[in-house]
């Protein structure tokens, strides 16, 4: 994940006009979509360790699990949420830069920026289990119950088999302005793919089939900027919990961890 910073007259033309080649801004006959927009209220809020690079976010049994990045300071984590109690961790070896995370059956497997490799863990103790490679960067990783779902920090999604870890299928991620790239963190819930994209306060909902936008909460102000410490300090986690539907969110270096509604707003596009 490069980490520069940009204005944002520059980080817009990034999302959108540098990713349109020969499109129109509105999607052309046959080729329409349907984004719904969101904005939010929050609905709880919980200690989040403010040294901690968020760069993958879980919910499972009760607790956050947590990967976190930087050379010298990534990790894995397993956190009581009521407290922000890091109850166990293990941290990666210093030329390894930790990225996104999930939990598929009793793994936990986690992605490296650059480095090229993916770590497997037993979920229990965090031992880890196995390695394995891919062409691309790591940045954010989930799972649909049966394909792990991987980004690169482009705007493709990769699929891959959650035994051999090779490549399924790939889809590019495109919405009514065209492709959407810097595609981050990433979870899967009720059937689509929840993306932030690096750099925003957006995340956008995905069909996991078609790759097309289905729509953009826009989480403006969720942490007041008197709190944040720099550029990247940003929106970045993204955590279900299935049995009481719950979203969670949160960001890189933020004190604090949300649980939010989603509120329809006005769609863009109809």
């Amino acid at each position: 994940m490069a980490r520069k910073v940009i204005g944002i007259g520059l980080l817009l033309v990034l999302l959108f006009s540098s990713q349109v080649t020969g499109r129109a801004e509105k999607p052309e006959a046959g080729e329409e979509y349907y984004e719904q927009y969101y904005t939010y209220v929050i609905v709880n809020q919980f200690p989040h360790d403010p040294q901690a690079f968020t760069q993958g976010l879980v919910y499972s049994d009760g607790f956050f699990y947590e990967g976190t990045g930087l050379y010298g300071r990534s990790s894995l984590r397993k956190v009581r949420p009521e407290n922000g109690e890091v109850i166990k961790k293990r941290e990666l070896t210093e030329n390894l830069f930790g990225e996104g995370i999930t939990i598929y059956q009793e793994k936990i497997i986690q992605l490296t920026w650059r480095e090229n490799l993916g770590l497997v863990y037993d979920r229990e103790s965090f031992e880890v289990l196995e390695v394995f490679s891919y062409p691309t960067e790591g940045w954010g990783l989930t799972h649909d119950g049966k394909h792990l779902i991987m980004s690169d920090g482009s705007s493709t999604l990769t699929f891959l088999d959650p035994e051999t870890y090779k490549p399924v299928r790939q889809i590019e991620v495109t919405s009514s302005k065209g492709p959407v790239k810097n595609l981050n963190e990433l979870e899967y819930i009720k059937g689509e793919i929840y993306a932030n994209i690096w750099l925003t306060d957006y995340i956008v909902r995905i069909d996991p089939q078609t790759g097309k936008v289905t729509g953009w909460i826009d989480l403006s102000g969720l942490l007041h900027p008197e709190i944040t410490g720099g550029m990247e300090d940003v929106l970045n986690g993204i955590a279900y919990d299935q049995e009481e539907d719950r979203i969670f969110v949160t960001g890189k270096l933020w004190p604090l961890l949300f649980e939010i509604q989603l509120v329809p707003v006005e769609n863009e596009y109809k």
